[in-house]
């Protein structure tokens, strides 16, 4: 039975935006809906874990949980699903530092 799912992605490659456009309508730039299968749900993200490169996507699709739907990420991102007792709440983690701030910070030898 197909369900409903969002997909949104920032700076992926764009055969996967055409791939994705072809199962979901890109509503906004690089955000998909669409309604499909948990077959093809499942498909689409393997998909885009596969290639999603330096970028990252995040899906949110129905679940049997409190909330009604699930969240799952792929690629570089700040933003990552925490389980708090049965919810799911977004931990923001800290930005890396860059390699300057790295070896300005190291005491010399």
């Amino acid at each position: 039975m197909p369900s409903m799912l969002v997909i949104a992605t920032t700076a992926v490659p764009d055969h996967l935006r055409g791939a994705l456009s072809r199962w979901t309508t890109e509503v906004v730039a690089g955000i998909f809906v669409g309604s499909v299968s948990a077959r093809v749900r499942d498909e689409l993200w393997e998909a885009v874990t596969q290639v999603v490169g330096d970028g990252a996507a995040v899906l949110v699709h129905p679940a049997p949980t409190e909330q009604g739907y699930s969240i799952r990420t792929a690629g570089s991102r700040r933003r990552v699903p925490e389980d708090f007792d049965g919810i799911a709440l977004m931990r923001m983690m800290g930005a890396s530092p860059s390699p300057l701030e790295v070896n300005s910070s190291q005491s010399p030898p």
